[in-house]
């Protein structure tokens, strides 16, 4: 989300029409980005206009996948279309349908290489798209915790803070601004967590009634896999999601580094990094389960 705000807002700073295109809905602990800096996007989670104008763009850039696995509904709506597809990413896991790619697999967060891309293009790195990088930098870091984060991280961070970012206000918005109906799917969660192999495997499960009985939505479930690395025993962390919605099982996979789960995810066609990715499987919940939660444990146990 911070990443793409700073691209559309860089692009608006030479000229160039832009609009955000959203495949989930904008979580509201991103949305005073997109509010305050008057963003234009289209959230089609609920279902795509009936036409939507790809004819009006030159170009697609996608910022933080290089896999249609992550980009439901979009490859079939780009066929025929003669624009040129862009992608800006620091994933490991890749495809080759890209036009350009700029990945750069050591960034702690794409909002890094977005940054290096607004400073050979001169943009001026206004308040504005200070914070979207900021936000970008610490979402994917952890606020600086995760063992993604180098030097440059923290150097381009406080580059931002100079640029005018409020850290303060920021932490606040995005960690202390929760509502009711997230916290209640996270006790839910953590009430449906299960300890496998030796308590080195986290397993928790939210069904479609969790998020009915809490009225809260998948963009709700953001970070709640990482509690169960509190435990000091567990190696993995893997989280089952239905939704609410018809469509594919979501699961999401976290290791404190024991485990290379971007690995694991691509051979259930995901993908991510070596300590975070995910996969979508279109099956039943309790098969998906089964199927996952059972490779997973034989991976560590053929891995110690």
């Amino acid at each position: 989300m911070g990443s793409c705000a700073a691209m559309a807002m860089g692009l608006r700073q030479v000229g160039v029409e832009s609009e955000v295109l959203l495949l989930s809905h904008l979580p509201r602990k991103y949305g005073f980005i997109f509010e305050e800096n008057k963003i234009t996007y289209q959230d089609v989670e609920k279902g795509w206009p009936e036409r939507y104008p790809l004819e009006r763009f030159d170009a697609l850039l996608v910022v933080d996948t290089g896999t249609w696995s992550q980009l439901p509904g979009l490859k079939e709506r780009l066929e025929g279309w003669v624009g040129k597809k862009v992608v800006i990413d620091h994933h490991l896991t890749q495809e080759d349908w890209a036009d350009v790619k700029l990945v750069v697999k050591e960034a702690a967060a794409s909002g890094e290489v977005v940054a290096e891309l607004l400073d050979e293009w001169e943009i001026k790195v206004d308040g504005g798209i200070a914070t979207a990088l900021y936000v970008a930098l610490v979402s994917d870091t952890g606020w600086f915790q995760f063992a993604n984060t180098r030097p440059y991280t923290l150097r381009l961070a406080a580059t931002l803070m100079e640029s005018g970012v409020e850290t303060d206000r920021i932490y606040q918005t995005m960690y202390q601004n929760e509502s009711v109906k997230r916290v209640a799917l996270a006790t839910r969660a953590q009430e449906s967590l299960e300890l496998q192999a030796g308590g080195r495997l986290a397993v928790m499960t939210l069904t479609r009634a969790d998020f009915e009985q809490t009225d809260a939505g998948v963009a709700d479930t953001e970070n709640l896999i990482n509690i169960p690395l509190q435990i000091g025993s567990v190696e993995v962390s893997i989280m089952i999601v239905e939704g609410r919605e018809a469509g594919p099982i979501r699961i999401n996979l976290r290791s404190k580094g024991q485990v290379d789960v971007a690995r694991f995810a691509e051979g259930f066609g995901g993908g991510g990094h070596a300590r975070a990715a995910g996969l979508k499987l279109e099956m039943r919940l309790e098969e998906a389960k089964e199927r996952v939660v059972a490779a997973m444990g034989e991976r560590m146990r053929v891995e110690g």
